[in-house]
């Protein structure tokens, strides 16, 4: 892939807030729930502010194309080991869905790092798994609100017409429809641009406002990262779509000249 448009840009954006949230709160409580898993070990703070300049760090570096490799890799490891520490809280209570829904949240976040590191260094097969594993937590993004659909109807606007559970089931079929494109291949890319739109959405509707009615409350400050980080996700997805079909229109021309060149 020769490039990666904006989608890693804004998916930068996105570590450098959870960067930036853990060095003001100096703690995992909303944005990591799942450190939990490691028990209780001294010195916590070490391993937050760890993390939070590897955050930092990647989301940096991923600005910029000579460095963006690196960054990639940074933010697929770092969001990857926070994905991982989901999986004792899913063996104790594997019949709770929001569990894996929070693997898969956070595994989508690795998958857009992974396209990006694999597509800049020409690993197409790379690239390619990324791209399926963010269509399986797609999946997951449907199973999880039609389990948790009330509450995903408290999250719309109630200001919203026709009503907070319209959108709820709207936006579940929507996810369904997406996931379903995206593994299938059939209108792929725009599936990837409505997602990612709807994703924006879900932040400028939901999250954005959310610090100005409690600025104390941190997880309102990590829903905006998270939501961010899962946008920029999809983006790159949707990037990554724009430019295999790009590469795709140009080999088909090269194909006709050489044909024309032929026959004539």
């Amino acid at each position: 892939m020769s490039k990666i448009a904006l989608g890693r840009h804004v998916y930068g954006l996105a570590a450098i807030m959870f960067g930036c949230i853990a060095f003001v709160w100096h703690g995992f409580n909303a944005p990591w729930q799942q450190i939990q898993a490691l028990g209780s070990f001294p010195h916590p703070e070490v391993l937050v502010y760890l993390a939070a300049l590897l955050e930092l760090f990647g989301g940096i570096a991923i600005q910029w194309r000579k460095t963006a490799r690196v960054g990639a890799l940074a933010l697929a490891v770092n969001f990857f080991a926070f994905a991982l520490l989901w999986v004792p809280r899913i063996a104790a209570e594997p019949l709770v869905y929001d569990r894996w829904g929070n693997f898969f949240e956070q595994f989508s976040i690795v998958s857009g790092a992974l396209i990006v590191y694999a597509s800049l260094g020409r690993s197409p097969r790379l690239a390619r798994t990324g791209y399926i594993f963010f269509g399986i937590c797609v999946i997951s993004f449907t199973l999880e609100q039609l389990f948790y659909i009330r509450g995903t109807a408290e999250f719309v606007p109630k200001w919203i017409p026709p009503g907070q559970m319209f959108w709820a089931i709207v936006t579940t079929i929507a996810l369904a429809l997406a996931a379903i494109a995206l593994l299938s291949g059939r209108w792929a890319l725009l599936a990837s641009r409505l997602l990612t739109a709807m994703i924006v959405a879900f932040g400028l509707l939901i999250w954005l406002p959310a610090p100005f009615a409690d600025p104390r409350k941190l997880i309102n400050w990590a829903g905006n990262a998270q939501n961010l980080a899962i946008a920029g996700a999809s983006w790159i997805v949707m990037d990554y779509l724009s430019e295999q079909r790009r590469g795709s229109s140009a080999s088909s021309s090269i194909t006709r000249t050489e044909s024309t060149e032929v026959a004539g």
